[in-house]
């Protein structure tokens, strides 16, 4: 497919040059409506300063920047500082009989599955986007253990079934699923350090697993690795335009060929349509398949795949939180119904490996309701403690027997360290580093591209190999300005020519767009990209200005979100929190402890029809926003925006199990049991623990 332009501008404004004299420069912006962006190089005709795909692959629209290119800055950068002080950089010794030396991927005698990855899994990038000796002094050892365990067949990893022990998985040490997730690992940390040993490493197992899936297919062992086969496509697709190895193109087929048939499923079957029809986080993970194949086969189908899983699971099973209900097989969206945190950590990781092949901005704005919605409030705010399942109407955090398909002993909706299932507990850490790594791309016309927005810090080659830095300030999610300052560290340039790329989200109508303090009278629309091409001198300041209105959508039974900008808005309430302790019998596979939630505030508001209308939305709900006081903007107290608005009292919906019991969200008929209007207040949904963000409606 081709890239569609839909207008190319020449802009001509004033700027002051440095003796304040005025002169016309020209710029060129080019918005375009991005319905599959492929080329094979540079659009400049100079070489690229970062290879994308190798022929025959079609070419990725953007291309991934060495870890540790981006640096986070402002609130992203407390974020990831309290994982490095949390259970990310501590996980060896809250979770020693996973993250120990008993480790079978450290050549211990312990859990041998796909713990141990996932942990190194998130916290290598980690490490290296923070700079931090102590933590690559963590990972190293599992490096060095992957890479010395390979067989002279190309085999890796550990190899011996043992006994049953509580709390590990010691047998399946054959299976392909962990590997991928190691695999992912070894691609990152070759990323990150330039590690020459990376390359013959993966290209040997490779081989291995071109000669092995004929007699052994990706789930041999289990079913994870036929259904998570689109991780292990990725990897080969990766090394492939680094070798050009013919064999990996082949081997790509067969990995295709053996994972679960995503793409039917998207375009063909009633699974989004099912409930228990698939496992969520298998869904999370083979969301991607169909596009990272798409490479290597160019289908339009594989990208109208997943367009239309959005679409269909949009009025089925979906979340407005960007996800899906699944706890843990898929359930109807009803937002008391759980959503797993390994979901939004996989399905980010999909979105980011989904928007670097399309360009398309349907994607970016996905990767951000999830990061901003559900991420931050299924971890606490120091990092300590998880959530396995969060409701999107939560009003407790208790051990009760909620209505989930597996609920775990009813510790699922607690905060602990293992409370759940343990997975999440190793698989958590990837989020918020794999998005930071995502902020920024390189593109294929040798320009650089800001593509999710967040405070960060980006240092990378552009125009014909010159190195620049751009710092993004910003307070984003919570406002609409971001500023971009250009820095060239070799004082000798005087001006760079480059491409720059900026997103305009979907949601945003009238976005506004400045350099150096003069407005750009390009036209730029929702859902495109603003392509600016010029020649920039150091410290050139573009402000992007994304303003956001309140929207509000309709969801499961016809209940009512409220939205504004990337941000869903929950009901406030107040939090009670208890540390508990689990009783002794439950330790080894619970924890020792966790939190219980509780609150005093009532929360059986429903939202009057009338206020829901496009001409009473604006006057109905009142923004309030102030200056974030605070570098953790994600709770209660800190949140940096509120809207103002009223509800109705359902005093018959009343609590079932310790969630919000049945009531109908919509009712065409007057109600007879309802209170008065009250004021309510409304905080960002990733600032809440408890909450009601999907309300009835009422007349």
């Amino acid at each position: 497919m081709l890239m569609t332009k839909s207008r190319f501008h020449t802009t001509y404004f004033k700027v002051n040059n440095f003796s304040r004299m005025k002169y016309l420069i020209a710029i060129f912006i080019s918005t375009f409506l991005i319905l599959g962006f492929h080329s094979q190089g540079s659009n400049s005709g100079q070489p690229p300063n970062y290879p994308g795909n190798r022929a025959p692959l079609t070419g990725k629209t953007y291309i991934e920047l060495p870890v540790g290119a981006i640096r986070p800055q402002g609130w992203l950068k407390e974020q990831l500082n309290r994982m490095r002080t949390g259970m990310t950089g501590h996980l060896d010794s809250i979770y020693p009989q996973v993250a120990g030396q008993r480790n079978g991927w450290l050549g211990g005698d312990g859990d041998v599955w796909e713990r141990g990855p996932y942990w190194i899994d998130g916290l290598l990038p980690l490490a290296y986007i923070m700079n931090d000796a102590e933590l690559t002094k963590k990972v190293q050892p599992w490096i060095e253990w992957t890479l010395a365990s390979q067989k002279p067949n190309g085999y890796f990893g550990p190899d011996t079934d043992r006994e049953p022990e509580e709390g590990l998985q010691r047998n399946n040490a054959h299976d392909w699923w962990p590997k991928m997730v190691m695999l992912k690992v070894m691609q990152q940390y070759y990323s990150a350090t330039g590690d020459k040993r990376i390359i013959p490493f993966m290209t040997k197992y490779f081989n291995y697993q071109l000669k092995e899936l004929p007699n052994h297919p990706l789930g041999n062992w289990t079913f994870w690795g036929e259904q998570r086969g689109g991780d292990n496509l990725m990897m080969v697709y990766w090394l492939y335009n680094i070798t050009g190895d013919p064999f990996l193109l082949e081997l790509g087929e067969l990995i295709h060929k053996q994972t679960f048939n995503w793409t039917d499923v998207f375009l063909h079957q009633d699974h989004l349509s099912r409930q228990h029809s698939l496992h969520c986080v298998n869904l999370g993970q083979g969301f991607k398949e169909p596009v990272i194949y798409f490479q290597q086969n160019q289908n339009p189908e594989l990208l109208e795949a997943v367009k239309k899983a959005v679409r269909d699971m949009r009025n089925t099973i979906g979340l407005p939180i960007g996800l899906w209900a699944g706890d843990e097989l898929l359930r109807f969206g009803n937002p008391v119904q759980g959503s797993e945190l390994c979901t939004a950590v996989e399905m980010m990781y999909s979105l980011e490996s989904i928007l670097q092949v399309t360009g398309d901005v349907q994607w970016a704005d996905h990767l951000e309701k999830i990061a901003y919605n559900a991420l931050p409030t299924q971890t606490t705010d120091d990092f300590g403690a998880r959530q396995y399942y969060q409701q999107v109407n939560q009003i407790k955090v208790s051990r009760d027997m909620r209505n989930f398909v597996t609920p775990h002993h009813d510790t699922d909706n607690l905060f602990g360290e293992l409370t759940g299932y343990p997975c999440c507990t190793s698989n958590m850490h990837q989020g918020w580093p794999k998005f930071t790594q995502n902020l920024w791309y390189a593109t294929n016309d040798n320009g650089i591209a800001a593509m999710v927005y967040a405070p960060s810090e980006v240092s990378a080659k552009v125009g014909n190999g010159q190195l620049i830095t751009v710092k993004e300030s910003t307070q984003y999610p919570f406002e609409e300005t971001i500023t971009f300052t250009f820095e060239f560290p070799d004082k000798k340039e005087e001006r760079i020519k480059f491409p720059f790329h900026l997103r305009i989200p979907r949601w945003c109508k009238n976005p506004v767009i400045t350099i150096n303090g003069e407005g750009v009278t390009a036209e730029t629309r929702q859902g495109e990209i603003a392509r600016i091409d010029r020649a920039w001198k150091s410290n050139d300041k573009v402000v992007l200005r994304l303003p956001m209105e309140v929207s509000i959508s309709r969801w499961y039974d016809g209940g009512a979100a409220v939205e504004r900008g990337p941000l869903l808005y929950a009901l406030k309430m107040n939090e009670n929190w208890q540390k508990k302790t689990t009783e002794p019998h439950e330790t080894k596979r619970y924890g020792k402890w966790y939190y219980q939630v509780t609150s005093d505030s009532p929360w059986n508001y429903a939202l009057p029809i009338r206020n829901l209308s496009k001409e009473n939305v604006e006057k109905a709900f009142i923004v309030e926003t102030k200056n974030m006081t605070s570098d953790y903007p994600w709770t209660l107290q800190n949140a940096p925006v509120k809207i103002r608005t009223t509800g109705l009292r359902l005093p018959g919906w009343k609590e079932y199990n310790g969630s919000a019991g049945p009531v109908s969200y919509f009712l065409t008929e007057q109600e007879k049991d309802i209170g008065n209007e009250e004021d309510i207040e409304l905080i960002p949904y990733g600032c809440s623990t408890l909450r009601i963000a999907v309300f009835p409606v009422r007349d």
